[in-house]
């Protein structure tokens, strides 16, 4: 099993620069990842030496599966992000990386990108969302699943290679759906009844068959292949005992590194090309 420490402590870094992002000099190069989520857009900014430096993220509803169906709306939020966290460090953010579901069509890639270069800055890599994150991980062997708000994107790995992708229409904004119709409140509603931590053994048993389902599309995917483990990523991944049910629909030991909202961003912006 894979040890968790390293990319642990960088998240606990990167989360500490929400708050407070560190003071640079001007001329430092930084590395600077978008994500732009169904539910949320997150910027990370990173050190030369791909230390934290700045993290900001707003919820926005301009993607859907995957898919930016919102140009605009989608663009202005980047802009303000990127704004945000300029005035923060001072600095101006030139380039940045994106990373799109895997076997997003080379069009839709395009409209990520041109939403980021709408926004100011180069789009210097574009990459999965899965491989994203194993730029964090490490891992060698083993099925990353990157449980986003519209998707349930996939990626296997063998000998530290990529070796088969997939992504279906399946993720946070179902489960929000589910909460929605089952308390008779707006989507908005459920989405912080979803994210409150004080309320998630509340709503667990609520959304338990849409978690199965989740399990069952990992499960037909790596069927014809030997995976040993589950490691679970993005925001939907958070829900506490969500890795239990998966672990027992697909029968593959499922984990989670610390705070696996934040695993994507960081990997993004740790593959941005100066």
């Amino acid at each position: 099993m894979i040890d968790f420490t390293k990319s642990d402590a960088l998240i606990t870094e990167l989360e500490e620069t929400i708050n407070k992002p560190k003071k640079i000099k001007e001329g430092d190069k930084l590395l600077v990842g978008v994500d732009l989520g169904t539910a949320y857009i997150v910027l990370v900014v990173l050190d030369e030496d791909k230390n934290p430096v700045a993290c900001d993220m707003e919820f926005a509803q301009v993607v859907k599966d995957g898919l930016v169906v919102d140009y605009i709306g989608a663009m202005n939020i980047v802009r303000k992000l990127k704004k945000r966290i300029e005035d923060k460090i001072e600095v101006e953010l030139t380039k940045a990386a994106i990373a799109v579901p895997p076997g997003t069509g080379k069009n839709d890639s395009k409209t990520h990108m041109y939403v980021v270069q709408g926004a100011g800055m180069e789009v210097t890599n574009i990459l999965d969302e899965p491989t994203a994150a194993n730029a964090v991980l490490n891992i060698d062997n083993g099925v990353i699943v990157d449980i986003g708000g519209g998707t349930t994107g996939l990626s296997i790995i063998e000998d530290n290679e990529v070796v088969y992708v997939a992504d279906e229409a399946t993720g946070g904004t179902h489960l929000t759906l589910v909460i929605a119709g089952s308390y008779k409140i707006k989507f908005e509603e459920a989405e912080e009844l979803k994210t409150a931590r004080d309320k998630q053994k509340e709503v667990f048993p609520v959304v338990i068959p849409v978690i199965q389902k989740m399990g069952t599309i990992v499960k037909n995917h790596i069927q014809n292949y030997d995976v040993k483990e589950i490691y679970l990523v993005g925001g939907t991944s958070c829900l506490e005992g969500l890795e239990g049910v998966m672990e027992s629909e697909t029968k593959i030991r499922t984990i989670k590194p610390k705070n696996p909202f934040l695993v994507t961003p960081l990997g993004i912006a740790m593959n941005c090309k100066l």
